[in-house]
C-alpha cells in the first residue's frame, strides 16, 4: 500500500485563472507561455476524438505513484494499442503552434497517461527540468528546451485535480528557483481549470503541480512532451526500440527521431564566417501580431 501525503492545498485558497485564452492570437499565446510559463489552447480535441481517447486510456493498465494509490499512470502510450492517442501526438494544430514556437523540427520525448482518482492528495510543486538529470526523470530531463502538452480528457473543476502553476517561476535566478526544489504549496500559486479537449502547455522549467481530487470522479490526461531538435540531453540516453518506431503510423513516426538528436556546434568560434543579421525568433517584437 502506497503512502499518501498531505493535500498540497485547499481549493478554496487558490486564485483561479480567468484569462480568455480563446481570444489570444498565436503571438499572444507564445508570449503567455514564455512569460507566464504556461498557456491553454482551448478545444484542441474534437468531441468524437475525446470519446475514442477516453475508451483507449480506460483500457490501459496503470501503476500507482510512490505517494498515492490514487495517482496512477501508464508510460509509453505510443507503444500501446491506442490509435486515437497515438494520432493525437501529431495533432496538426498543436504541431503548427509548436513549430512556430520552436522554429525547429520537433522531437517527441514521451507520451504518458496520468490518472488522478478521487482521493488523490495532489502532486508536490516541482519542475520537469533537471539540468543534470535525476533518478525520477533521467538524463532526458537535461534537455535545455522542452514543453509538455497536457491534454485534458475531463472537465477540471476546483475539486477535480486542476492544474497548479506558479507564474513566472521559471524566470527566477534565485536559489528558491533551483529546479530540483519541491514545495508543498505556495502563496502565489494559481489554479487553471480546463475543459475536456483543452490542452495546457507548460514550460518544463515552470514550477507546477495539480490540486487534490476531492470530487467523486476521475481526472484523466494525456501528457506529451516535445522539444526542438537542437536541444538534446547533456549525455546520450537509451533510444527508442527501432522495431516499435517502425510500427508507428507514417504521420507520427517523424516525431520520434533519436532521443539523442542535438544540433549544436561545440567548436563554434568567436566570429564565425557568414553570420546571420536577422533572427525573428528572438525579436523583442516577436509577441506582436
Amino acid at each position: 500500500m502506497s503512502t499518501t501525503t498531505e493535500p498540497t492545498n485547499t481549493t478554496i485558497e487558490a486564485t483561479i485563472v480567468d484569462t480568455d485564452f480563446s481570444s489570444l492570437s498565436t503571438a499572444q499565446k507564445i508570449k503567455h507561455l514564455e512569460i507566464e510559463g504556461y498557456v491553454v489552447l482551448p478545444k484542441m480535441i474534437s468531441p468524437e476524438a475525446i470519446t475514442s481517447i477516453r475508451e483507449e486510456l480506460d483500457r490501459l493498465p496503470t501503476i500507482p505513484t510512490d505517494y498515492s494509490d490514487n495517482q496512477r499512470g501508464h508510460r509509453e502510450v505510443h507503444f500501446s494499442d491506442s490509435p486515437a492517442c497515438i494520432n493525437l501526438i501529431a495533432n496538426p494544430p498543436m504541431l503548427e503552434f509548436l513549430s512556430t514556437l520552436f522554429g525547429d523540427e520537433l522531437v517527441c520525448t514521451s507520451c504518458m497517461f496520468a490518472l488522478s482518482r478521487p482521493g488523490h492528495p495532489g502532486i508536490a510543486i516541482h519542475t520537469d527540468a533537471q539540468p543534470y538529470g535525476s533518478e525520477i526523470f533521467g538524463v532526458q530531463a537535461s534537455s535545455p528546451r522542452l514543453v509538455r502538452v497536457l491534454y485534458y480528457l475531463d472537465d477540471l473543476t476546483p475539486e477535480r485535480a486542476p492544474l497548479k502553476v506558479i507564474p513566472h517561476s521559471h524566470l527566477s535566478l534565485h536559489a528558491d528557483g533551483n529546479p530540483y526544489n519541491r514545495y508543498l504549496r505556495h502563496p502565489e500559486e494559481v489554479m487553471v481549470c480546463c475543459k475536456a479537449g483543452d490542452a495546457a502547455i507548460i514550460n518544463q522549467t515552470i514550477f507546477h503541480a495539480n490540486y487534490p481530487n476531492v470530487s467523486q470522479e476521475n481526472r484523466r490526461l494525456l501528457a506529451i512532451a516535445y522539444r526542438p531538435a537542437w536541444a538534446g540531453p547533456i549525455a546520450d540516453i537509451p533510444d527508442w526500440p527501432a522495431d516499435k518506431i517502425a510500427a508507428l503510423p507514417d504521420h507520427v513516426r517523424p516525431l520520434f527521431n533519436s532521443l539523442n538528436t542535438r544540433k549544436i556546434d561545440f567548436k563554434v568560434p568567436n566570429r564565425p564566417t557568414n553570420m546571420r543579421t536577422e533572427a525573428p525568433g528572438i525579436n523583442p517584437s516577436r509577441w506582436n501580431d
